[in-house]
């Protein structure tokens, strides 16, 4: 790895000088793993040397999440993992927006930390009442990562449920509910807030619950307000401490007071977030 100095430039007084591509590749290497991978990746356009030390696996392999096999075997096809070139082509991959679970979940790495984040659609959660179209239906919405979202018109027991299982590398995690008060549609090419069901969000506070398998509860309360925008609900928080336990995860949002009815809510989805990376709008 690396060039000779007999590429460098003479200072006029026939002294050969080294230039940047003259430092050895297994050298940029030891400077490059120190760094973060969008940096990286800028590096490598300087020259030749910077881009082989790039593509060196154990780069980055420091990189990827210590469980990435699992994750790799769980959310990509055979005919996927066979494309796969090298630890840089793995965690390139990872970085995008990855379907799984038959389209009903999605996973990406944050590009900056490495950190896991999921987003579990609509569709992969337990509704009360989901199947009874005079309740609830599922609507068409580009602003949902899975283009569905589940519409609430009216209902006297409002509960979802869902759970989910995985492979967490180590740290603190927060899940949310992403929801929007209203239904949201294009007029004219602009976006409008249709309100009209909305009502029975201010009388009590939602009831949000969140329990995993190694310990972990939060329980908290919100009443649901701001129609027109997408709101993450924070639910709690939970902390994982062996990165190869399989982390089972149950989380709910109730408002069962059947003195009144609510309505008016679209449920796009669950989302899990290392604490560490900045939350999604």
């Amino acid at each position: 790895m690396g060039a000779s100095l007999s590429g460098g430039v003479s200072d006029g007084e026939g002294l050969v000088q080294p230039r940047l591509g003259d430092i050895p590749e297994s050298c940029v290497a030891l400077i490059l793993i120190q760094m973060d991978p969008p940096e990286i990746c800028k590096l490598a356009r300087l020259n030749r040397a910077f881009r082989g030390a790039s593509l060196a696996d154990f780069i980055w392999e420091s990189k990827l999440p210590p469980n990435y096999r699992f994750i790799v075997d769980r959310v990509f096809d055979e005919s996927t993992k066979s494309k796969i070139s090298g630890k840089r082509d793995t965690y390139a991959r990872l970085c995008r927006s990855n379907s799984f679970d038959d389209g009903t979940k999605v996973i990406w790495l944050d590009k900056h930390k490495g950190g896991i984040c999921l987003s579990i659609s609509s569709k992969a959660l337990s509704i009360t009442g989901i199947d009874d179209r005079r309740y609830w239906n599922f609507i068409a919405n580009d602003e949902s990562r899975f283009q569905t979202v589940a519409y609430l018109q009216q209902i006297w027991w409002f509960e979802v449920n869902g759970e989910f299982e995985f492979q967490f590398p180590l740290g603190k995690y927060g899940l949310f509910f992403r929801l929007h008060l209203g239904r949201s549609l294009k007029r004219l090419g602009r976006r409008v807030c249709n309100s009209e069901h909305v009502h029975g969000w201010d009388i009590k506070p939602v009831r949000f619950e969140l329990s995993t398998s190694n310990g972990h509860r939060a329980v908290s309360q919100c009443y649901l307000d701001n129609p027109g925008n997408w709101i993450n609900y924070h639910v709690g928080d939970f902390v994982v401490d062996n990165p190869h336990d399989l982390i089972k995860i149950k989380y709910s949002m109730t408002q069962i007071d059947c003195t009144h009815t609510k309505g008016g809510v679209c449920v796009d989805s669950v989302l899990i977030y290392p604490s560490s990376v900045a939350k999604e709008p």
